[in-house]
């Protein structure tokens, strides 16, 4: 493909873009968010997010900064592109390029609620999730595999005795007192005084922050 060609692709690209994010704004207007179960014990989980052609890398950009702005830390925990090597031959000669796995989709591990529903479906080139009607549908761990999804380090500063705050799920503003810490599963057991009574709950490391 020519340099022309491509210019005017990417010119196009980007003028349906525009027209149709006009289209989104007036939809996005009127679609509320499908209920969600907040306290599902087994959140979170991988989301596809369908985006405009070439935009992949945009939407995770774009969504990774509204993270930062507004502390979302704790309900959007990875977002990813998936890359594969691919070998061309050009002259004779073989070049190992990365191309996208998944051309037009972007990978969002995430506890659904309301809010982070909301941020990642007005997120600028996200036409939607994967899922019927409007209904996000969630990866099995069978296809998270099968995908080659690898998850993100998540590096801890936490040891058992410490005391943690809960900061979401249904345990949110609870304080935990950490018993024991799987790094394989980034998850941890803590004990919970709720209302008198000590409870020994599992959680999420992304589900806490250390008490100041």
């Amino acid at each position: 493909m020519t340099e022309d060609k491509i210019t005017q692709t990417e010119d196009f690209e980007a003028e349906e873009l525009s027209s149709a994010s006009e289209e989104e704004t007036s939809e996005k207007a009127v679609e509320s968010a499908p209920e969600f179960d907040e306290n599902d014990p087994d959140a979170p989980k991988w989301y596809v997010v369908h985006t405009y052609s070439g935009y992949e890398n945009k939407v995770k950009a774009n969504l990774e900064k509204t993270v930062e702005n507004r502390n979302l830390e704790s309900l959007l925990l990875d977002i990813q592109v998936p890359m594969e090597e691919v070998v061309e031959e050009k002259d004779g000669k073989q070049k190992v390029s990365l191309k996208k796995k998944f051309p037009g989709y972007v990978l969002v591990r995430m506890f659904m609620t309301d809010e982070s529903w909301y941020v990642v479906r007005n997120t600028r080139g996200v036409t939607g999730f994967v899922g019927p009607g409007s209904k996000p549908v969630p990866l099995t761990d069978e296809e998270v595999e099968a995908m080659g999804i690898s998850e993100s380090a998540i590096e801890i500063d936490l040891e058992v005795g410490e005391s943690v705050k809960v900061i979401s799920g249904p345990l949110k503003e609870f304080v935990a007192i950490i018993q024991e810490i799987n790094l394989e599963k980034h998850k941890m057991k803590a004990l919970i005084d709720m209302f008198g009574r000590e409870t020994l709950a599992e959680l999420d490391f992304n589900q806490v922050e250390k008490l100041v």
